[in-house]
């Protein structure tokens, strides 16, 4: 019984990078750039307060249409709030565009049971998504062409090259202290040549992949 004036997506499942693209999707599909500020909201599932809850769902769109709120987490919500939130989807006919986040399936969950029945349901494995953490192990064991595998695979599932950027900082974090500066001038530079535009994202992150790869010898980088 999936509502079809406004929609409630319920993603189940651990892929972050996947749920990730999923979200700017949804949210580039019902939010003009615009006035997106005013019309979006995140909240996390723990401590969420019902309060909070109720005065973000019962919250106008400024300027558009439709409001977007994404519940991260949702399962770690009290059950007083589970029970408004089900109760108001059900009751609903206009509002929110809900993005409901679960991070594993559960059919003995009766909440998470009613939920899939006023949802469109989008399921996600972990085990098929590499995550950056996994780039960065891959850098550190010099595995150049599995890390560029990895590093494509992440910007095509939506994940901005600035985020990626940042996490490869963690890069030789217990290394000695030349090689420390040597992979913060490569990651300087690679900020410089994105945020200039002298070269691309991708190819500017594939330069510092590589050079991170063949940076000093195996044995500096911790296992």
């Amino acid at each position: 019984m999936v509502s079809k004036e406004i929609p409630v997506y319920l993603l189940i499942g651990q892929g972050s990078a996947f749920k990730d693209t999923h979200i700017r999707r949804i949210k580039e599909e019902f939010l003009r750039k615009e006035t997106q500020d005013f019309n979006l909201d995140s909240l996390y599932g723990k401590g969420l307060k019902l309060e909070e809850l109720q005065e973000r769902l019962l919250c106008l769109p400024v300027g558009d249409k439709r409001r977007v709120l994404i519940i991260r987490d949702t399962q770690d919500l009290k059950d007083e709030a589970k029970s408004f939130l089900l109760n108001y989807i059900i009751k609903r006919r206009s509002g929110n565009i809900l993005v409901l986040d679960i991070d594993k399936d559960n059919p003995r969950d009766d909440f998470l049971n009613s939920l899939k029945k006023y949802s469109r349901v989008l399921r996600f494995q972990e085990e098929s998504v590499p995550g950056v953490f996994d780039l960065v192990r891959q850098i550190e064991l010099k595995r150049a062409p599995i890390s560029l595998k990895i590093l494509n695979r992440l910007l095509l599932e939506g994940l901005r090259p600035e985020f990626i950027l940042g996490a490869l900082r963690s890069v030789g974090r217990f290394s000695r202290p030349l090689e420390t500066r040597k992979i913060t001038k490569l990651l300087l530079n690679c900020d410089l040549e994105i945020k200039t535009g002298k070269l691309a994202p991708l190819f500017a992150l594939e330069k510092l992949v590589v050079s991170l790869c063949v940076l000093g010898d195996p044995g500096k980088f911790a296992r």
